[in-house]
């Protein structure tokens, strides 16, 4: 089986900077199965299926597009092209988030949920929360339904077709978002642009269009005590950490493994609700 990796291995190699890890992803995708326990080779049709998705690979199309397929915090999320891919940065929200819950119950709402990775993930870890996903996008939800459906999660995940800049958000104890936080000029520049949706890359001149619009009515949604939480850009710490403190207390920056910048959260206060 070494050699049968290491020929598709070489196929991708100077197209991928994974070429391997590419290539044992593609193989445990066509054979259903770990490819390090398969020791013949594959069948014709196993093959050509191979050799078509390394075509596909060299143009640059995402693994996990690919395969339908990307994990995170543990867990298997189906993807398409009409959702980001989860990344393990994100993880540093729900992380922080199941640290943090100051509620027994907590009632969540996950905003431009895209596979509901963020939200899904929550309820799979904090047993008795209560989830709502939401996405502008209709294919985005049908992404995420199948994902709740897969984790057995219909009982407390619900999603739904929203606006996050137009429609009022579910009253809720936490709410969080990873938005669109790209600038736009920026953005298109980039290689995720290629094939990942803009409409959840694209966030206004500066980056900060979401984040001023979704701070102001996220503090009328949560309830007193309440938690919000954004993902952000690595440089956008502390812009958003000034505009989440014009609504909330002991706003904070965390950052995520790669040292960078990745997440603020803060809290609703009695105070700041009577001003």
């Amino acid at each position: 089986m070494v050699s049968l990796a290491n020929r598709y291995y070489k196929l991708l190699s100077g197209y991928s900077e994974s070429p391997s890890a590419d290539a044992r992803a593609l193989l445990a995708y066509v054979i259903k199965g770990d490819p390090l326990l398969i020791w013949h080779d594959l069948t014709e049709d196993e093959e050509a299926q191979m050799l078509s998705l390394i075509e596909k690979r060299k143009t640059g199309i995402p693994i996990a597009y690919l395969t339908g397929e990307k994990e995170f915090m543990g867990l298997p999320f189906y993807v398409n092209e009409h959702t980001l891919i989860p990344r393990p940065d994100t993880e540093t929200i729900v992380e922080t988030i199941i640290e943090e819950n100051p509620f027994e119950k907590p009632i969540i709402t996950d905003l431009c949920t895209g596979t509901g990775c963020i939200g899904i993930s929550l309820a799979h870890f904090i047993k008795d929360a209560t989830v709502t996903l939401w996405d502008i996008s209709p294919e985005a939800v049908e992404v995420a339904e199948k994902n709740i459906l897969r984790h057995n999660l219909s009982d407390r995940v619900t999603v739904q077709q929203g606006d996050v800049l137009k429609d009022n958000y579910p009253l809720s104890d936490i709410i969080v978002s990873n938005p669109p936080y790209i600038a736009d000029h920026i953005a298109d520049t980039l290689e995720v642009s290629r094939f990942e949706p803009h409409l959840a890359l694209k966030g206004g001149t500066d980056g900060l269009d979401f984040y001023m619009a979704m701070i102001p009515k996220a503090f009328l949604s949560l309830n007193e005590g309440g938690m919000l939480a954004f993902e952000i850009g690595y440089d956008q710490g502390n812009a958003v950490k000034e505009l989440m403190e014009e609504y909330f207390t002991n706003v904070k920056i965390k950052k995520d493994y790669a040292d960078n910048d990745r997440m603020v959260y803060g809290y609703k206060s009695l105070e700041l609700s009577e001003k």
